[in-house]
């Protein structure tokens, strides 16, 4: 049985970002670089809107790399959000 602490862990953490659209590389290079911190992928193309599934227990690294980037200038801005696969059907 799973108990309902197990069930939160079974969802990663859903952020959002507005990225400069020619920078969108530089945010998607270092996420790479970065091994199995976040898993991103365009959210809105035209918005230059990106969403990332963050496993909990690497979110410290996560928001330490989306600091750095809003700083450089790559991203505008970040927000959590409730993880927007729970409520849709997949």
């Amino acid at each position: 049985m799973v108990s309902l602490n197990d069930q939160k862990k079974l969802w990663s953490l859903y952020y959002t970002a507005h990225v400069k659209r020619e920078q969108c590389w530089v945010l998607s290079s270092a996420l790479k670089g970065t091994e199995n911190v976040a898993f991103d992928r365009t959210l809105d193309k035209e918005n230059s809107i990106f969403e990332f599934f963050v496993p909990e227990d690497t979110e410290h690294i996560f928001l330490e790399l989306m600091h750095y980037m809003v700083k450089k200038g790559v991203v505008t801005s970040y927000q959590k959000s409730e993880n927007r696969l729970k409520a849709e059907e997949v």
